[in-house]
C-alpha cells in the first residue's frame, strides 16, 4: 500500500525522506521498495529525451510517463512535476492541469517551481484538495532568466528573499518543498523555519530529505555527472563495455545463444 502524505509529514524531525526520480515502469520497479517518494520529474526532458533543458516537456508527456511509473509502483508516495507553462499562465490553468494529472495518473501530489509569483496557484490547488510540493533555489524552468545551473541565493539579500518565499509557499498551502542548489547554511535555516519538510538537492545535509535523479544516482551517463550528484554505481561505463563485448562477439561470429 502506498505511503500517504499524512504518514510522511509526521516524520518531520524524526526520519529523513529518500526521494528519487523515475520515468518508466522499470525504473519505478527498481526504486519503489526502497524509497519514500518517487518523483516523475520534468528532468525527463534532459535525461530521457535528450533536450538541453526541461522547457520542451509537455503536460501530455508528463502524464504518459507518470502513468507508467504509477502502474509499476505500489509503495512509494508518487509525485509528478507540472511542466513549463502548465500552471504559470493562470490559476484556472493550474487547477485544470493539476487536476488532470491526479485523475489520469493516480499521482498523489504535484510539484511546481517558484515563490511569490505562483502563490495564487498554490493556494487555489491546496484549497481544492490537491497536495503541493514547492520548489525554490535553482528552478530549471527559469533557466533562461537564471542563465546557468549555478548555486543560487548566495548573497544576504537573495537568502532573505528565499527564506521569505519559503514561508509564503508554506502559508499558501504547500505540504513539502524542494530546495535546489543553495548554500548549505541557508537550507538549514529554511528547514528549521518551516513546519513542512524540505527536500534537498545540492543543498546540504540539513534538509528533511534528499532527492537524486535516477541516472545520476547510478552513474548511467559515463561521461557526465552533476556536481551535486552522488554516484553509487558507475553503470554507464559498465554498460558501454558490455555492449562493446557483445558487438565484438557478433562480428567474430562467436555469439552463442540457445
Amino acid at each position: 500500500m502506498r505511503k500517504t502524505l499524512k504518514q510522511l509529514m509526521a516524520l518531520k524531525n524524526m526520519q529523513k525522506l529518500a526521494m528519487v526520480t523515475a520515468y518508466d515502469a522499470w525504473m519505478a520497479t527498481m526504486a519503489d521498495e526502497a524509497v519514500d517518494i518517487i518523483l516523475v520529474g520534468d528532468s525527463l526532458g534532459m535525461v530521457v529525451q535528450g533536450q538541453s533543458s526541461t522547457l520542451p516537456v509537455t503536460l501530455d508527456e508528463m502524464i504518459y510517463h507518470t502513468k507508467m511509473v504509477s502502474r509499476a509502483s505500489s509503495n512509494a508516495f508518487l509525485v509528478m512535476d507540472l511542466p513549463f507553462l502548465s500552471y504559470q499562465t493562470s490559476v484556472k490553468d493550474a487547477l485544470r492541469n493539476a487536476g488532470r494529472c491526479l485523475k489520469e495518473t493516480m499521482a498523489q501530489m504535484v510539484k511546481l517551481e517558484g515563490g511569490t509569483r505562483v502563490l495564487p496557484q498554490i493556494k487555489a490547488l491546496s484549497d481544492s484538495g490537491i497536495p503541493i510540493m514547492g520548489h525554490l533555489g535553482l528552478t530549471p524552468q527559469s533557466i533562461h532568466s537564471i542563465g546557468s545551473y549555478v548555486k543560487q541565493a548566495k548573497t544576504k539579500k537573495e537568502a532573505d528573499l528565499l527564506i521569505n518565499e519559503a514561508l509564503q509557499v508554506e502559508k499558501a498551502g504547500a505540504s513539502m518543498i524542494v530546495l535546489e542548489n543553495i548554500p548549505h547554511d541557508l537550507a538549514k535555516i529554511v528547514t528549521n523555519e518551516l513546519k513542512i519538510q524540505t527536500i534537498g538537492i545540492g543543498a546540504g545535509p540539513s534538509c528533511d530529505g534528499q532527492v537524486q535523479v535516477f541516472h545520476d544516482l547510478l552513474g548511467l551517463y559515463p561521461n557526465f555527472s552533476p556536481r551535486h550528484a552522488v554516484n553509487f554505481l558507475k553503470l554507464g561505463k559498465k554498460i558501454q563495455k558490455a555492449i562493446r563485448q557483445y558487438a565484438e562477439k557478433v562480428r567474430m561470429d562467436e555469439l552463442i545463444s540457445e
